[in-house]
């Protein structure tokens, strides 16, 4: 018997930043894995960050690249296959390849850099698979129509990186109960707030336990986005248009932040033997119309959530078929976001 041929996949990588580098590591350390176990190689054939690109047919030496990161330089400065002032979306628009690769930076007012690097790969006939949230809150409709979840033969969409990161809240919602009839969803999506919380809950501040999230690298210098509830609820328009399946936006979501939860409301859960969550939660009202939110909940010692780890992010998916299903999963920061795409690629390009 012959062996399994060899896959050979063109990728093209945009957003070299807290997510696109340790992709690039994770490819770096197990490209033999792939080889021997999926008979896959993952080429990168164009990369792009904010100073430009660089571009080589041939593949590019992820160790160079790597490197240059490092030094805090632009892939543009890498001799030969360099191209200063090349964007991502020129980038998706000029190399030919397979697949994309989307890791830029988030937008909730326009999507952009990646709704339009997106929309330019899939009408160019490349497979993407995407980390950053943007696209997919402001765009999920077009860019669904765009690919294989509503047309069978056009370019895979898989975004299971945007969601859970390495927590398959995707696959469990979407693949795993399918048939089912959805019921409550409830989730923490975003660690930064949850870690807030829980040490705000053990009697430190608002402004220690931030100082502690940002060492950690899992909060922003401006962590707006987390502590308000924006990322949260960002993440739950996305599983409501994928999982749920319910057109859904922003403005259909209603978000209260963290800021104000009190000490008292802190141990009166604790004291309950449960704690105060930053919760998404969608609520099936009628047969087609559903509830967003995204608050504070005190949840007591009953709850699936309720023991849930300064270092952890859970959801809880219920199902007329399938019963209750919890998913908790420890934090990774962006290597577990990595591995998400990742295996989002190998479920698009299968052994």
């Amino acid at each position: 018997m012959n062996p399994r041929a060899v896959r050979t996949v063109r990728f093209l990588l945009t957003g070299l930043g807290n997510v696109g580098v340790p992709l690039l590591e994770i490819l770096q350390s197990r490209a033999s894995m792939l080889m021997e176990r999926y008979r896959l190689e993952l080429l990168p054939v164009g990369l792009a960050d904010s100073g430009g690109a660089a571009v080589s047919p041939h593949g590019l030496d992820i160790g160079a690249v790597l490197a240059v990161k490092r030094a805090r330089h632009s892939v543009a400065s890498l001799p030969v296959v360099g191209r200063p002032g090349m964007s991502g979306r020129d980038l998706v628009r000029e190399v030919k390849a397979d697949l994309l690769l989307e890791a830029t930076p988030t937008s909730f007012q326009d999507g952009q850099p990646g709704l339009d690097i997106t929309r330019d790969a899939l009408s160019r006939g490349m497979a993407a698979v995407l980390a950053s949230k943007g696209p997919l809150v402001l765009g999920f409709q077009e860019l669904a129509g765009l690919s294989d979840l509503e047309s069978p033969g056009r370019p895979p969409l898989r975004f299971s990186a945007a969601v859970g990161a390495s927590m398959p809240l995707v696959n469990v919602g979407r693949r795993d109960l399918a048939l089912g009839k959805l019921g409550r969803f409830e989730g923490v999506l975003n660690s930064t707030s949850h870690l807030l919380l829980c040490r705000m809950a053990e009697g430190r501040t608002y402004e220690a336990a931030l100082a502690e999230a940002q060492a950690l690298g899992i909060a922003e210098t401006d962590p707006t986005l987390d502590v308000d509830g924006w990322d949260t609820a960002g993440k739950l328009v996305i599983l409501a248009n994928a999982v749920m399946r319910v057109p859904t936006t922003l403005k259909d979501v209603s978000v209260t932040g963290m800021r104000g939860v009190t000490r008292a409301e802190l141990d009166a859960a604790k004291a309950k033997g449960g704690q105060v969550l930053l919760l998404a939660r969608g609520e099936p009202v009628g047969a087609e119309r559903w509830e967003w939110s995204v608050r504070p909940t005190a949840v007591d010692a009953a709850h699936p959530l309720a023991r849930l780890g300064a270092m952890e992010m859970g959801a809880v998916f219920r199902s007329d078929l399938h019963g209750v299903n919890t998913v908790i999963n420890g934090e990774q920061g962006a290597r577990g976001t990595g591995a998400a795409m990742l295996k989002d690629v190998l479920e698009i390009f299968p052994d």
